[in-house]
């Protein structure tokens, strides 16, 4: 379904995370007046190995093509994955080196 653009940058012991993701993100008035089905992101995780770094459940409130940006302890050359999953159930995820 879409894309993702991941940067991840450590600096003194904590990466900072900016990320985009491509999705439509239909909410249920938009799908309604569209005469579609609605579909957002309900779920958000990052994780580095199997330690979470970030998790969140989401709704219908993100805008088209969510911008993200989250810090946590990390170290270069780590492999943060980012994955997502929306109402329909479709998912994406991307892995990116910490620099």
């Amino acid at each position: 379904m879409g894309t993702m653009r991941i940067k991840a940058k450590e600096k003194d012991g904590i990466v900072n995370v900016m990320a985009m993701i491509k999705h439509p993100m239909l909410t249920y008035d938009q799908a309604k007046k569209q005469g579609k089905e609605p579909n957002f992101i309900v779920y958000i995780v990052g994780k580095v190995g199997d330690k979470t770094v970030y998790e969140v459940s989401t709704s219908q409130f993100l805008s088209k093509n969510p911008f993200l940006k989250f810090k946590f302890k990390g170290k270069k050359g780590e492999e943060l994955e980012l994955s997502w999953i929306d109402l329909k159930g479709n998912s994406d995820s991307k892995k990116v080196k910490i620099k």
